[in-house]
This record gives structure tokens, sequence and C-alpha cells, in this order.
């Protein structure tokens, strides 16, 4: 398995906006884990502009369709996505060093 990383640029708004498409979000994100492809979620504190999502995945796809069907994305939350490979070396699945 390889580990990706899912970093959004969040629109300024972003906390004021969020409300009305949290629930179907955080839906999205728990059937990820749920399937054991999304490890960790979380948007950066002071300020709220970015967000990263840590995936563990055979490829980039379901990272990919995420971010595709993500109410956040779709409806302008997000300014800006981004996928890519992480290269892990201390923790769990870390890979040779």
């Amino acid at each position: 398995m390889a580990h990706y990383l899912l970093e959004y640029t969040l629109v300024g708004d972003y906390l004021e906006r969020r409300a009305g498409y949290r629930a179907e979000h955080l839906e999205l994100a728990r059937a990820a884990q749920a399937r054991g492809e999304l490890l960790l979620a979380g948007a950066l504190a002071d300020p709220a502009d970015r967000a990263l999502l840590v995936w563990e995945t055979d490829d980039p796809g379901p990272v990919e369709a995420f971010a595709a069907a993500d109410p956040y994305v779709r409806n302008g939350l997000v300014q800006r996505w981004a996928v890519r490979p992480w290269t892990v070396v201390i923790g769990a699945g870390a890979g040779p060093v």
C-alpha cells in the first residue's frame, strides 16, 4: 500500500460556508475511512486556509474520486486541490528506510 496526501486550498470564508455541506462531506470521509483508505483528515487552523487528508491505498484513484465527489469541491469551498504521493519513513505503514 502507498500513502497519498490530498491537499485542499480553502476559500477565505470556508468556515462560514461549510455548514450546509458538512454532513455530506463527513459522510463521504467516514465511508472512505470504513473502507480503510482514509487515515486522517482535517483543516489547518489559524488560519483555516488548507485541509489535509491522509490516504493509504494502492493508487491515487480513490483519492481523486473522493475530491471529485466532495461537496466542498463541487460547491466552491475548495479553490484548488492536489493529490501527492507521500513517502512515509516513520510510523504505521512506513516503507524501508
